[in-house]
């Protein structure tokens, strides 16, 4: 049987050290991610339920995380912890009497958008509380929480609010994961990467107050096609947004490592935005060793257990694409064992709709040797690319 590679996030304790000593009692981050395509336990995976009462995080929970660069650890601010009254409950709300999804997808759309957006952002000297936003449906459910459609009462501009919960966080040991995910997103400013506006947190919860995409996630959109793929117009622009994206976070020395149709979220024009940062790193001229993202989407280096840098995104930019125009991941299969030995090998098949032009585009990005796949710069510059965008 092939041998499956261990799992151990050695550079979680490799940050710990670096950080103070409040952190010490940090362990490993959770394993790998398991898709529903390719589950190793069960379809459950990686989901969770709502937990009623629920510990408070340490009072590290307060500071902020050094990090190697001072890009992003200059301008770090975390808010003080606050207290909700003892007998204040989150009231569900809803937006609208007459919400629909249809409605939802023109918020945020006029004029004045913009400018409530910038005013939540720079809300940095008055602490939020949950207080400030009316609550509305559940948008959808996580491993530590959940998400919500919110909305700023001043402003009434619609956020999405991503509620997480400190008592699953410090039981799987990722409370420096989640830092450095917030960190990192929130210094993020690019139209296809899905906006962190703030955060806040009281004793029990930790708020992310996000970006609210309309559209739901490229999977569900994919799903929904009659024929379970998108066409390759359609879909020379979805990569064509995301190759731009990575450009950026590449630029500032983020390598985001779970590029996936779950993790990439459509705006109220359809527009792709990077969302999920619970992966990424922050790592300028440095070689990492985590085994981490979602198994189908994998390169060969995190496979065999090799150091990997950004040109992890490349290669799952090429799968994406793949995913994208065939309907399903190019490396999958029945066991988790044959899905490793597939990516090694190079084991895929494309199907005879796909163009010349778009099998050699995917063959450039889906290459063993991480140095000899296509550059970004070149991706959007690629013929395919070219012929179904300008």
């Amino acid at each position: 049987m092939f041998k499956k590679p261990s799992v151990r996030d050695k550079e979680n304790q490799r940050d710990q050290k670096e950080t103070t000593n409040a952190n010490a009692g940090e362990g490993a981050a959770a394993p790998v991610q398991l898709s529903a395509k390719n589950p190793l336990v069960d379809g459950k995976a990686g989901f969770g339920t709502l937990v009623k009462k629920v510990a408070p995080l340490s009072t590290t929970a307060k500071s902020n995380v050094p990090l190697k660069s001072t890009k992003i650890r200059d301008s770090v601010q975390i808010k003080k912890e606050h207290k909700e009254p003892a007998n204040t409950k989150t009231q569900f709300k809803e937006i609208s009497n007459n919400a629909t999804e249809k409605k939802e997808k023109t918020l945020n759309t006029d004029g004045d958008a913009k400018k409530a957006a910038i005013k939540i952002e720079k809300k940095d000297k008055k602490l939020w509380t949950l207080s400030n936003f009316d609550i509305g449906r559940p948008l959808g459910r996580g491993k530590f929480g959940n998400v919500y459609l919110a909305r700023e009462k001043e402003s009434k501009f619609v956020v999405a609010l991503k509620v997480l919960f400190k008592q699953q966080i410090n039981e799987c040991k990722v409370e420096h994961q989640v830092r450095r995910e917030i960190e990192i997103q929130s210094h993020l400013r690019h139209p296809n990467i899905l906006r962190l506006y703030g955060y806040f947190h009281d004793e029990a919860r930790i708020y992310l107050i996000l970006e609210y995409a309309p559209n739901g996630t490229l999977f569900k959109a994919l799903q929904e096609q009659p024929l379970k793929r998108f066409e390759e117009c359609q879909s020379a622009i979805y990569i064509r947004s995301l190759a731009s994206a990575l450009q950026y976070l590449h630029g500032r020395d983020v390598i985001h490592r779970d590029i996936k149709p779950e993790n990439l979220l459509l705006g109220h024009k359809g527009d792709l935005k990077i969302a999920d940062f619970g992966w990424s790193v922050h790592e300028p001229n440095s070689l990492r060793t985590t085994l981490c993202g979602t198994l189908d989407y994998l390169p060969p280096e995190m496979v065999q257990g090799k150091p990997h840098t950004k040109n992890v995104d490349l290669w799952s930019l090429g799968v994406l694409c793949y995913e994208l125009l065939i309907g399903k991941a190019p490396f999958l299969a029945t066991a988790y064992d044959d899905t490793y030995k597939r990516i090694i090998k190079l084991d895929y098949k494309l199907a005879d709709h796909v163009s010349k032009a778009a099998a050699h585009f995917i063959s450039k990005l889906l290459v063993v040797n991480p140095e000899q796949r296509l550059p970004l710069d070149k991706v959007m510059m690629h013929p395919w690319i070219i012929a179904h965008t300008q």
